[in-house]
């Protein structure tokens, strides 16, 4: 048995959930990965991708130097890299972008901050771009996640992060689960989940086309046609309207709006949701019974209700239920959006939006804008929102961003029409990645910044309940890496001296940058760095030093006042099937890989699942002629990937899945860059596709036809024949 030299406790990198996790350490390598039985959130269990996907930290492939492009005039060749010292590199950024700021305007300049780095990283990025750059540009995938969610939760109630907390899930009576396929994107929020319905006999209603595990957990389970999510949800809110199951107390004293919104519903019936969604009206009756009658019931979701042009309008549909209901500002209750990344969270909060400072404090509110001048040295601030994440992209197109800063991220992989993308940064003057590998966009930058993962550096993240958490390193950095932070003080003293101006990048560890956090950001005020080290965990706000923290929000009332009742319209989706191509792809994520598989194709787990599959019914799959195992083509009117089917009940008919982990399969390269106009997030779930039979590309080995099934990578909760 091997004895550790350490064991160093720290926070998961993958997920939202948060899970604590020790770091078993011999000789600076991370030989084995456990979880204290003893800490929320997890309690001692850890997904697939917590236990056995850290092998990327000690990946051959990380960045260990910086590196400056040799071939700058074709950023869309393959790149010649030459190493550079670090002070070669960052005095190349800092003149770039100061001359950029300089000839065009700081908004001629746009920030990607990251999911992947700490609260104090993010706000010390964010203080740069803002402080010393001059623009708001700054923006991160939530934009691309749940910006739907956000902007409805903003809308009605004036809060946008999840109500609840995770470790009231095993005592639920009754809640919702839709567009989440928990079990693979948030596998210990979903034990939870189960045990509540196993161990205390909750009611679980499911709203999800596709079949995923958790409907057989479920009470009742609502199979909706892709993009009908709104007539199911107010087809519901109808029947609680007509059979007086609303709480009329609390719609009297808590919101607004009600008598309107309930004119709204008048022929939103469930026979009439049926026609639209094809959920039998009993089943929606069904449902809207459940959930109303309940003492408690909480609804939880995931991006397949943000991830459209209508997300908006999914997450105002779901508010409306709630307030209805009284089912929200009480434990056991809420609206829970499940974020993805491990500190998405977190960066929203420390002001990695293009609108808001910490804590979702407005830009252009000037009272916000004079605290934050009086910290950062006097420095004026822009008073206008930024860009999101979707119009950066378009902006570099037609010259309006010249520069970019990317931070842990992969748009390349991430926004939708791939080949837009790329064409839109092309046109740029100069890029920036900061990251532990060369991904996608990287190999389109000018520059690249090593930076260290989180095994080796220290911080917070934020997890999906609002529990901030400590990052501690356990491995030295790999090379001549550095802490993200490190590296934003570094450039951004050269910045300040080319400017002549002083904004404060004098700090000596992330613990400092947290104190200055605090200091603009009453919700953070109670959370020190040792009280974490005590507690293991505070939920915001906590605006004091004997604030127990908020495990649930609402309790007394929103931060708009009254939650407010919108009325929302049913439409359809932004791309329908049609003759030409008659299937509806959705995308998403597995069990074994995450996001642009930057970490878990660089692990053990790439073993398992190591290529795209398209998930198709059966039915379906006998009209294309295509068995498991088979190649196909998938192609849409923006381009076309090749992959192997997987012929499976999970698939609706009519609708394929892929996954949006695999850069040879890249499903955004089939998908539509139409955006929800509210939250300018864009529609991954909905794109009109044709499927064909076809060879396997060049360089598939022999062998390679074994169906992906049979390595044990995917359960089929339908059997097919």
């Amino acid at each position: 048995m091997i004895t550790p030299d350490q064991t160093v406790r720290t926070t998961c990198p993958y997920c939202g959930v948060g899970c604590q996790m020790n770091l078993h350490i011999k000789d600076n390598f991370i030989y084995r990965v456990s979880a204290p039985f003893d800490a929320a959130p997890n309690y001692g269990m850890l997904c697939v991708k917590g236990r056995f996907g850290t092998d990327y930290v000690r990946h051959p492939g990380r960045v260990k130097t910086p590196l400056i492009r040799v071939n700058r005039e074709d950023r869309t060749a393959p790149p010649v890299w030459r190493e550079a010292t670090w002070e070669e590199a960052l005095e190349l950024v800092a003149s770039e972008f100061v001359r950029i700021r300089n000839t065009y305007g700081g908004d001629a300049i746009a920030a990607y901050a990251s999911a992947k780095a700490t609260n104090e990283d993010n706000y010390l990025y964010q203080k740069l771009i803002r402080a010393l750059i001059g623009t708001n540009n700054v923006d991160h995938c939530a934009r691309l996640c749940h910006a739907g969610s956000v902007t409805g939760l903003q809308l009605s109630i004036g809060s946008s992060a999840m109500s609840n907390s995770i470790a009231e899930m095993e005592n639920l009576d009754v809640f919702i689960v839709t567009g989440s396929n928990t079990t693979e994107t948030h596998p210990v929020i979903a034990n939870f989940l189960k045990r509540a319905v196993r161990k205390n006999g909750a009611k679980l209603i499911v709203i999800d086309p596709r079949h995923i595990e958790m409907t057989d957990f479920s009470t009742l389970w609502l199979r909706q046609n892709p993009g009908t999510d709104v007539a199911v949800f107010q087809a519901m809110a109808h029947v609680i309207v007509k059979e007086g199951l609303y709480d009329p107390d609390f719609i009297a004293g808590r919101t607004e709006g009600f008598e309107d919104y309930i004119e709204s519903l008048e022929e939103l019936t469930p026979e009439w949701a049926e026609t639209v969604s094809g959920v039998p009206a009993e089943k929606i009756r069904e449902a809207a019974r459940i959930y109303a009658s309940a003492k408690k019931a909480a609804i939880y979701w995931g991006m397949g209700i943000s991830q459209s042009t209508h997300g908006t309008d999914n997450t105002l549909s779901l508010v409306n239920l709630a307030l209805m209901c009284g089912h929200v500002g009480k434990a056991g209750t809420g609206l829970n959006p499940l974020r993805g990344q491990n500190n998405v969270q977190g960066c929203s909060d420390s002001g990695g939006l293009p609108g808001v400072f910490t804590a979702y404090q407005r830009v252009d509110d000037p009272d916000i804008r004079a605290r934050f001048e009086s910290v950062w040295g006097g420095v004026p601030l822009n008073a206008t929102p930024g860009l999101t994440a979707t119009e950066m992209v378009d902006m570099a197109e037609i010259g309006k961003v010249r520069g970019m800063f990317v931070l842990g991220e992969n748009p390349m992989m991430s926004e939708p029409n791939q080949n837009h993308a790329r064409h839109a940064l092309s046109h740029l003057e100069f890029m920036v990645c900061q990251d532990i590998f060369i991904n996608e966009t990287g190999e389109m930058a000018d520059v690249i910044l090593p930076a260290t993962s989180f095994a080796e550096k220290d911080g917070t993240f934020t997890n999906t309940d609002r529990r901030v958490q400590r990052c501690r390193a356990a491995v030295p950095p790999v090379g001549d890496s550095r802490p993200d932070w490190e590296i934003f003080c570094d450039l951004g003293r050269r910045i300040e001296t080319r400017l002549g101006v002083r904004a404060g990048f004098e700090f000596s560890d992330p613990a400092e940058i947290w104190e200055e956090m605090r200091r603009v950001t009453p919700d953070f005020w109670g959370i020190t760095y040792d009280r974490l080290e005590r507690e293991g965990g505070v939920h915001w706000p906590c605006p004091s030093f004997d604030h127990p923290g908020t495990p649930y929000l609402f309790a007394e009332e929103f931060p708009r006042g009254r939650g407010k009742f919108w009325e929302v319209t049913f439409g359809t989706n932004s791309e329908q099937p049609d003759a030409e191509y008659p299937f509806n792809l959705t995308t998403g994520r597995v069990l074994y890989h995450w996001s642009g598989s930057t970490m878990t194709g660089r692990s053990a787990l790439e073993e398992i699942f190591p290529e795209a599959v398209c998930e198709i019914c059966p039915e379906d799959a006998e009209k294309v002629g295509v068995a498991s195992g088979e190649w196909v083509q998938v192609s849409s009117r923006r381009g076309a990937i090749k992959l192997r089917a997987l012929v499976t009940g999970r698939s609706p008919k009519g609708t394929v899945f892929v996954p949006f982990h695999f850069a040879e399969a890249a499903a955004n390269a089939l998908t539509l860059d139409r955006i929800d106009k509210r939250a300018k997030i864009p529609d991954y779930k909905n794109t009109a596709i044709k499927i064909e039979k076809t060879t396997a590309p060049e360089g598939i080995e022999a062998g390679y036809e074994m169906p992906l099934f049979d390595r044990g990578a995917i359960k089929d909760p339908v059997q097919v024949h």
